[in-house]
């Protein structure tokens, strides 16, 4: 964060200070966790239902913490008081972010593959300058201005995904980090039980587009109806990218390679250029077009952009995280989250690394469904078996919709059986997989990642684990 004197903070804060020194500064980063802290630094205590950070007030400013913004005085602790730290939060990055004129601020948001694909805008403007975006999912009320106040006088590009629970929520983050490139990833049905249709959600996605002012600039996913179709909605230039005809930013000539690979042709109006990707995933061509998009519009030559997608790698874990076991075993761990798109496209990948192979896919729970919990999940089992997957291991009985889905299908050659809980599925992967095998493990945030780091303990011989 750009150095800031308590009394400044308060001010944009709209807070008081007591046991402070007005003129001392902030000059470290603001963190909520007070094992954090670092010297100069600002902690927030927020009065959680379990863990009240009031408490460690004072070990955060033994700790090097110059003040604690909270929402009551702490005997002997100098404090910025204020009604709502979350809201503080917001302001304080809000005023930060202003203060930095040579920043450019770039959100993305979509239904799947924000949190891979500002990993993979990162790694591009990393190339133009220094850059903020951390690993994982920080796309919320708290995580967004956490991010957006580690930039500083020496960060070019600030990297922002941006999720939504409902209306309003896009507009809210960018009302606390502006964007000049607003990136729409695609428009599909996860989190549809709280907004109740995908045309709400699509509304709330295009908010981002929205913010942009006329010197901005839109990028689009040409391939997705409901995205493309937000141009209408934007102040700012549009560029489109995918590859239908009109996109600007385009991929022709796709090819993937034994391991899922994609390979093809970038076209933008200045050349063409091959590129081959490191990342397992036909989907990755899209995520992959975005971040070209961006990096074009940032100033990178064609040739720099496609060498800089072939050197593009995982960041954040537990997305499509593909290694090979000393028993001949390719594990795809995509176990982070899931909704049905996103686990349509794991289903595909693991259907082209597993071409010729014997597959395995273990499928959990994907939540926040709403209305459509049940066909989503059928439709996913029903997926499973037309791309042919040869065995089936859906874990616990609020995903048994996928089991359904797949044994309706009357052609299909494998077998799905439903598993109690992540244990046992382990236990069957043990009990029968065989060298060459492939094993995609995919669900909502319920602990199916348990059966990803079991196989990977397995891969480790470190841990003292034998090959299944």
């Amino acid at each position: 964060m750009i150095a800031l004197s308590l009394a400044e903070i308060a001010s944009v804060v709209n807070g008081r200070l007591v046991a402070a020194d007005p003129a001392v500064q902030v000059t470290g980063s603001v963190e909520f966790d007070s094992r954090k802290v670092t010297a100069g630094g600002l902690f927030v205590a927020f009065d959680g239902e379990k863990v009240d950070g009031h408490d460690y007030a004072a070990a955060a400013v033994q700790a090097g913490a110059a003040a604690v913004l909270g929402t009551r005085e702490v005997p002997g602790v100098p404090m910025v008081v204020v009604a709502d730290p979350l809201a503080a939060m917001a302001r304080l990055a809000r005023a930060v972010v202003d203060r930095l004129p040579e920043l450019t601020i770039i959100g993305l948001t979509g239904s799947s593959g924000k949190t891979t694909t500002k990993d993979l805008i990162a790694q591009l403007t990393a190339r133009l300058g220094e850059t903020v975006a951390p690993p994982g999912s920080f796309n919320n009320e708290l995580g967004h201005p956490y991010t957006a106040l580690q930039a500083g006088p020496s960060t070019r590009y600030l990297v922002l995904e941006k999720g939504a629970r409902g209306i309003g929520h896009v507009r809210y983050l960018c009302e606390v980090a502006p964007p000049r490139i607003s990136v729409v990833l695609n428009v599909g049905v996860s989190h549809i039980g709280e907004f109740g249709s995908q045309e709400n959600i699509a509304l709330a996605k295009g908010e981002l587009v929205e913010a942009l002012s006329a010197e901005g600039l839109a990028v689009l996913n040409a391939d997705d109806p409901l995205v493309d179709a937000m141009a209408e909605r934007t102040a700012a230039r549009v560029v489109r990218y995918g590859e239908a005809a009109h996109a600007e930013v385009r991929a022709v000539d796709v090819t993937l390679d034994e391991r899922g690979r994609a390979a093809y042709t970038l076209v933008t109006p200045e050349g063409s250029a091959s590129v081959r990707l490191g990342l397992t995933g036909r989907h990755q061509v899209w995520n992959t077009l975005a971040a070209a998009a961006v990096a074009r519009e940032l100033g990178m030559p064609l040739a720099e952009i496609a060498v800089g997608l072939g050197k593009l790698g995982l960041v954040s874990t537990r997305r499509m995280d593909v290694f090979e076991r000393p028993d001949g075993v390719t594990v795809i761990d995509d176990s982070y989250n899931a909704n049905p798109a996103s686990t349509a496209v794991a289903l595909r990948a693991l259907a082209g690394v597993g071409a010729g192979r014997r597959t395995f896919a273990v499928l959990g729970y994907m939540a926040e469904l709403g209305e459509y919990e049940e066909q989503g999940h059928t439709e996913v089992g029903r997926l499973a078996a037309e791309l042919g997957v040869d065995r089936l291991l859906v874990v616990g009985d609020t995903a048994a919709p996928i089991h359904h889905g797949a044994t309706s299908v009357g052609d299909w050659g494998g077998e799905s059986v439903l598993l109690t809980d992540q244990a046992a599925a382990v236990e069957v992967l043990r009990s029968e997989l065989r060298p060459g095998d492939v094993v995609l493990v995919k669900g909502s945030r319920y602990r199916t990642w348990e059966v990803a780091d079991a196989l990977r303990a397995e891969a480790d011989p470190a841990t003292g684990g034998g090959a299944a």
